[in-house]
């Protein structure tokens, strides 16, 4: 059978028809920028995650950046953020003249540690970028330890909780960001992002730059930016969001169904951090074969895909910031993982297909 890398459509079928009900009343209330839907999304989103304050965004790119500016990163400023990423964790920092700093990563986990993050602080430091990857979330408490001001990454993490009952987002940042690019475990109809914070100075920043730096649309005290949440996509986004700890329920099962159909035993299976129940946005498997998994499994009409074989700090834009320390870590993870089908709805007989596919991979 053909196994999806993403299914989007199966988990959206049951709430379809609320979905277009609330498309129809938006646009029946001709009230596309900001406005009632928006402001709700946020209060719902905020309750969520368990924090003060959120602050809907164009995407999730732009809420790294206005996060970056709140903080008042700036030309010369230093950010820890890691290779191992998706190259928008990096971008916004160089975008502000800021000077990107990489860590590197544990690959069993694939998210950075708070000794990585030590290892390349210096006193031009001003945040840290602590990307919650695939799901899986990064030791926050550890890394605010530090004492330099954090930001999460949390846009692969929504759902995703710890045992303590925090979720990403609220695990005592400064700030952290979200995407809802229509593949992530809570996807808008198009773009879409959020930040959120307990700091109520941070989030009235965040607010002024996103809309132009002003509060007022007269006066502008800030050279700002048009980065706003449509009502649309906040609309979409709410009807959506009571149903995501089903979906990151979901999303658990089948990374243990893979558990239980014996994937571990021919491929290294991703490591919760300790203390983390992820929502596996992705389930990124490791192996030295993983090229040649890769064949295998586009010849079973199973999705898969390598992410981030280049990782960013080699990118051609990010070549004039080099590396500090060694980032074997970044490497290994680079060269060797392959992820493979999740969705909230992944079958157990889906799991069987993948684990024989995998399998079908001949012994060197």
């Amino acid at each position: 059978m053909a196994v999806p890398l993403f299914n989007t459509a199966a988990p959206l079928e049951p709430i379809d028809a609320e979905i277009r009900a609330k498309v129809n009343e938006i646009i029946d209330s001709k009230r596309f920028i900001f406005g009632p839907e928006v402001e709700a999304f946020e209060r719902e989103f905020a309750a969520y995650v368990g924090t003060a304050h959120a602050v809907g965004v164009a995407n999730g790119t732009d809420a790294l950046l206005l996060a970056l500016r709140a903080l008042g990163v700036g030309p010369g400023d230093e950010v820890v953020v890691p290779s191992f990423t998706f190259y928008a964790s990096a971008e916004p920092i160089a975008l502000l003249g800021a000077i990107p700093v990489w860590c590197d990563i544990d690959p069993t986990t694939f998210v950075s540690t708070a000794e990585q993050v030590r290892e390349v602080l210096t006193p031009l430091t001003k945040a840290v970028i602590a990307v919650h990857l695939f799901g899986n979330v990064a030791p926050i408490d550890e890394i605010v330890a530090l004492g330099v001001p954090v930001i999460e990454d949390a846009a692969q993490a929504a759902g995703t909780i710890l045992a303590d009952g925090r979720r990403p987002g609220a695990l005592g940042s400064a700030l952290a960001t979200f995407s809802f690019f229509p593949s992530k475990n809570l996807g808008a109809f198009g773009d879409g992002g959020a930040v959120t914070t307990d700091d109520a100075d941070l989030a009235d920043k965040i607010q002024t730059l996103r809309f132009h730096g002003s509060k007022d649309k007269r006066t502008f005290t800030e050279v700002g930016h048009n980065s706003r949440l449509d009502a649309l996509q906040a609309g979409i986004l709410r009807v959506q969001l009571p149903h995501l700890d089903t979906w990151a329920d979901g999303r658990r099962a089948a990374g243990q169904a893979y558990e239980d159909a014996g994937l571990g035993e021919l491929v290294s299976l991703p490591v919760p951090t300790p203390g983390a129940a992820p929502a596996w946005h992705l389930y990124v498997v490791r192996s030295e074969r993983a090229d040649e998994l890769v064949s295998i499994l586009k010849d079973a009409n199973i999705g898969t895909a390598a992410y981030y074989r280049v990782p960013v700090h080699r990118q051609p834009a990010m070549r004039g910031y080099v590396p500090t320390v060694d980032l074997a870590g970044t490497e290994e993870a680079s060269r060797t993982n392959l992820a493979i089908p999740m969705s909230p709805v992944l079958t157990r007989a889906q799991a069987d297909e993948v684990v024989a596919a995998v399998g079908a991979l001949a012994p060197a």
